[in-house]
């Protein structure tokens, strides 16, 4: 066998603790440490790996299920007495380590721990960087090509990579069916549930006030100001899509700002009010019948680290301050400020929604609002919730297939 063979025949016969495929990353050398193994490649890349982190991903051989790819160590079994044996390097390039106290042998896939030692592992991984925008430098959400997105992967990764880079992506020419918003949502991952249902209508007919039994602000003909919706909630949904079915209404534009802007130019511009918005709760819940969802939080959560940002910015939910009466007129105070760059030219961008028109932003990030309509004319959007959680592992899937397929 030649060593391009072996090389080859060891690819498929070495499996990995998930399901994706590596990359064959020849490894130059493994040495033991104390509890870590460190292992080097012919370029000077370095990974040191501790052995019951070894001991845990060791696939096939009681640490991952062969079928599951899931781990099968309950932290209670690592015991002090696993230790690494011995490490050796492949002919191939593959990692073979014998463990005490049993003598278990496992082989571990290059490629694999490469990616580790690479950080691709990490959260942020296959995914674009998230970059702020002003109304300068983002005139208008990102467009792509709505008829092709559910059977083109090129333009299904670029338009979720938007939603992610940018807080905001546009689909021009979709369907006008009601149905499309759940079809493109199976294309994703799961409707996230409120109480306005899994999928929802923004109807607004101008030639009517306000029906007096609408449970929402949006469906009257009134201006909305630059918010994020159900900041009610301990996690607000995390991305919304509004799906334009008809519209013949004059004015009511939708507006967008990039709420990751705003703070990052409060915090620069009037640091008092940067502080307030992030250290001082509010009492947010929800007024409609049966229904009595409350959450205090500030108007800016940063979470917990690496935990994306929230912004807690919906005026008509916001019922009560939830802090000493002293710090009230500076709260009061910052929120203001807050709201009138939100709404400035420097930051909040506007457009028109065309029959077949998908918009999909940021609710935790991203202040959406809408301009007061101007004249007569029906207008009905259809909505829907999916989490963060959901476009980010779609767009890690397909950032990840497309790859694989350049490399063939």
């Amino acid at each position: 066998m030649t060593k391009t063979d072996h090389v080859v025949a060891s690819h498929a016969i070495v499996p990995t603790p998930d399901f994706y495929e590596y990359p064959w990353s020849p490894l130059a050398t493994a040495e033991t440490d104390g509890s870590f193994v460190q292992l080097t490649w012919p370029d000077g890349a370095v990974l040191r790996a501790f052995d019951l982190w070894l001991r845990e991903n060791a696939v096939g051989h009681g640490g991952v299920d062969l079928a599951t790819r899931e781990g099968l160590f309950d932290p209670a079994e690592l015991s002090s007495e696993i230790a690494v044996l011995s490490a050796q390097v492949t002919e191939s390039g593959s990692l073979i380590v014998e463990f005490a106290p049993d003598g278990t042998i496992s082989e571990y896939h290059p490629g694999w721990l490469r990616h580790v030692a690479d950080g691709n592992h990490r959260a942020p991984s296959w995914l674009p960087t998230p970059t702020s925008w002003t109304a300068a430098t983002l005139p208008e959400p990102p467009t792509h090509d709505g008829s092709v997105v559910l059977d083109d992967d090129v333009v299904f990764g670029q338009w979720l990579d938007d939603l992610i880079r940018y807080g905001i992506a546009r689909l021009s020419g979709c369907p006008t069916d009601l149905d499309f918003n759940a079809t493109l949502a199976a294309k994703i991952g799961a409707i996230r549930d409120t109480n306005f249902g899994p999928l929802w209508d923004v109807k607004a007919d101008v030639t009517m006030a306000g029906s007096a039994d609408t449970n929402s602000t949006a469906n009257t003909n009134l201006r909305l100001g630059p918010h994020t919706d159900l900041p009610t909630r301990e996690t607000p949904p995390g991305f919304q899509f509004l799906h334009c079915i008809v519209n013949e209404a004059g004015g009511g534009h939708s507006t967008m700002a990039d709420g990751a802007a705003v703070v990052e130019a409060l915090q620069a511009e009037h640091p008092e009010h940067y502080d307030a918005l992030s250290t001082l709760n509010w009492i947010f819940f929800n007024r409609g019948p049966g229904i009595d969802h409350r959450w205090s939080g500030p108007f800016i959560d940063h979470g917990v680290a690496g935990a994306p940002l929230t912004l807690r910015a919906f005026y008509p939910v916001r019922g009560f301050p939830d802090m000493a009466p002293e710090d009230q007129p500076r709260a009061y105070a910052a929120m203001r400020c807050f709201s009138q760059m939100a709404a400035s030219d420097r930051f909040q961008i506007d457009y028109p929604f065309a029959p077949g028109d998908l918009v999909g932003f940021d609710n935790r990030r991203i202040l959406h609002g809408r301009d007061a309509f101007e004249s007569g004319g029906k207008r009905h959007l259809r909505g829907m919730y999916i989490d963060q959680d959901e476009i980010r592992s779609t767009a890690r899937v397909v950032s990840r297939r497309l790859a694989a397929m350049n490399t063939i």
